[in-house]
């Protein structure tokens, strides 16, 4: 029986993680009263009897709850911000490359990814790792959200009766340019320049849609839109919890449209190319809540596990 111990369990992304985990008979689910789960003595006792423990905190309270692990035998998968970039991190996305499998698998501090960043690494990080994309490209992403993202404020800020009617329409944030995704996303890609990132939130609750617009010209070793869905397909080939779908969107999507929400409650990720053999559009969609946060935490256990990754998410 696996002991976990979930460190901010009354988040979006730890209550999440403890729904997913409740029903599972190998998980043992640590938990720390109410009047004691603030105090650094009492969370320090559960981190050190703990097999696994989840980090669903702000990043200076995930940093406090690193330094107060003991126990060498402790795993430590952080959900925040914190340690993405660290050395001596593990990064929480196994598909990118068998290095980072095997630094998941053989860790003992995994960072999950960001929502945002899970979008566009999925679709950056192949390119510049097998040298189509030069690294100074000047990138260019949107990413389109469901509120839940961004927590139990917002998500009672916009499920309110009295809400402002600004809320109905999408709202394009991080417009200064240094939204805290973006260090992760460089870093990750090895880019030798950030891109220009536009976050938008939207009125609905569970989705995400990360595009990435490139043009082919500037791209090595891909003469067409096609020929880069068929890298894509390749490069994710017999992956669990990512799967490209067909080129286009054909016999997926709804006249065309790319829906932000069609993968709202699943797991996995899903890849999409379409564009033209001029300008070539990369979407990666998923739900933020899933394999944008607690999905992702669940299946970087799994793997430390030496379990199936997909088990309790597929």
């Amino acid at each position: 029986m696996t002991k976990v111990f979930i460190d901010g369990r009354e988040g979006t992304t730890g209550l999440k993680i403890y729904e997913r985990l409740g029903a599972r008979k190998d998980i043992e689910i640590l938990a720390i009263s109410d009047e004691h789960r603030k105090e650094p003595a009492a969370r320090q006792e559960y981190i050190n009897k703990s097999d696994i423990t989840f980090l669903c905190l702000p990043d200076e309270s995930a940093k406090e709850s690193v330094g107060l692990c003991q126990n060498a035998g402790t795993v430590i998968i952080d959900a925040s911000t914190a340690h993405r970039t660290c050395p001596g991190w593990a990064y929480g996305f196994p598909e990118l490359s068998q290095v980072h499998r095997n630094k998941i698998k053989d860790g003992k501090r995994i960072a999950v990814p960001g929502c945002h960043a899970s979008g566009f690494i999925s679709l950056a990080y192949p390119l510049v790792s097998e040298n189509i994309l030069p690294a100074d490209y000047p990138l260019v992403c949107y990413s389109l959200t469901g509120y839940s993202g961004g927590g139990k404020k917002m998500i009672a800020e916009y499920e309110s009766s009295d809400r402002s009617g600004l809320l109905d329409s999408p709202r394009q944030y991080g417009i200064s340019q240094n939204h805290k995704h973006l260090k992760e996303m460089q870093h990750i890609c090895g880019l030798s320049r950030a891109p220009i990132f536009s976050p938008i939130v939207a009125d609905y609750p569970q989705g995400m849609e990360v595009s990435l617009p490139l043009y082919r010209d500037m791209l090595t070793g891909v003469d067409s839109a096609r020929r880069l869905y068929e890298f894509f397909r390749e490069y994710y080939r017999d992956q669990k919890m990512i799967e490209v779908l067909p080129y286009a969107g054909e016999g997926v999507l709804d006249r065309s449209f790319i829906a932000s929400n069609m993968y709202s409650g699943d797991n996995r990720m899903y890849i999409l190319i379409a564009g033209n053999d001029e300008r070539i559009l990369l979407c990666s969609l998923f739900d933020n809540l899933g394999k944008g946060a607690s999905g992702a935490a669940v299946q970087c256990m799994n793997i430390s596990l030496g379990m199936d990754e997909a088990y309790s998410l597929v």
